[in-house]
């Protein structure tokens, strides 16, 4: 006859692998949801852009003076500058910001910001926050495997899980040292 405690164990094993389990899969579902995201308002984007450039012309728009706006900066960075989904380039003394994309570029000056204002490390939860996200677990885990791929190559640090700062060296947002 099998012990109690034996069987209290066997149970707790079980409920274990079972946790572990869908936390597997709530994680796949997760990434998933955040690539089906970014796919929706790339596929929005172009409808837009399309709308506007199919928009009838009513004189107006050929007097208009062609400003670049947030997004289209790019046609003005430098030629090492990053495009969307590239790599993040691993840091060494004198790397410019304008190698990391847009998204990548926008979490390290959040935190070199707070390096200037001598505040303490940000969690992604408070960066969504303070980019305007939604706080939902979707977006919050985009910015952590962001931020995480950043620590990786060396751009931040993690000294406390979750909670980020700017990697020893980097400093200023013109360049890397």
């Amino acid at each position: 006859m099998p012990s109690v405690v034996g069987l209290l164990e066997q149970h707790e094993l079980a409920a274990r692998r079972r946790v572990d389990g869908l936390r597997e899969e709530a994680d796949r579902i997760q990434a998933e949801l955040a690539a089906a995201e970014l796919e929706w308002q790339e596929w929005a984007i172009a409808r837009r852009r399309v709308d506007t450039v199919l928009a009838p012309d009513d004189g107006t728009t050929a007097d208009m003076e062609v400003t670049p706006g947030p997004r289209d900066t790019d046609a003005q960075a430098p030629r090492d500058a990053a495009k969307p989904k590239s790599q993040v380039p691993v840091w060494r003394p004198g790397l410019a910001w304008s190698v990391l994309s847009v998204d990548y570029q926008r979490i390290v000056t959040a935190l070199a910001d707070r390096a200037q204002l001598g505040q303490g490390p940000l969690t992604c939860q408070e960066m969504a926050a303070q980019f305007g996200m939604d706080v939902v677990p979707a977006r919050v885990e985009a910015l952590r495997s962001k931020a995480k791929r950043l620590v990786a190559r060396g751009w931040l640090a993690e000294q406390q899980p979750g909670r980020f700062t700017l990697a020893r060296g980097v400093a200023g947002p013109g360049g890397g040292s």
